[in-house]
């Protein structure tokens, strides 16, 4: 499936009787049982971090390293940014791993966290 991009910068505060607050969805992290808010159009990495939460090892923030690779384990409705696809093959995100800081929520999501994908040739 194809991944929005442009979409994800979309934010619920412009349309008329949000009073200018952004949705916000649940996240509920199934490792420690912690959750949080994540805002519309925010990563799940940032939003955790902006609360100061730690239930997701946090690496480079980019997309690359892998260290926030994450699983969906039930909600579902999320779209995901451009991620290595060393650490989350096409495979791997149809079975809804993903990395948390390419992950943005459109509802309520349960993860579980696995960390960086360890290569069979190291």
């Amino acid at each position: 499936a194809p991944r929005a991009r442009g979409a994800a910068r979309c934010s619920a505060s412009s349309e008329p009787g949000t009073v200018g607050r952004p949705m916000a969805f649940r996240i509920l992290l199934s490792d420690s049982g912690e959750s949080f808010d994540c805002r519309e159009g925010q990563n799940v990495l940032a939003a955790m971090e902006a609360l100061g939460r730690r239930g997701i090892p946090a690496g480079c923030r980019g997309g690359g390293c892998g260290i926030c690779r994450v699983q969906v384990l039930a909600g579902g409705a999320y779209r995901t940014l451009k991620m290595s696809r060393a650490q989350v093959s096409v495979e791997d995100e149809a079975a809804g791993i993903a990395l948390a800081c390419k992950l943005l929520p459109s509802g309520d999501l349960v993860l579980r966290s696995l960390g960086r994908k360890v290569s069979m040739s190291d």
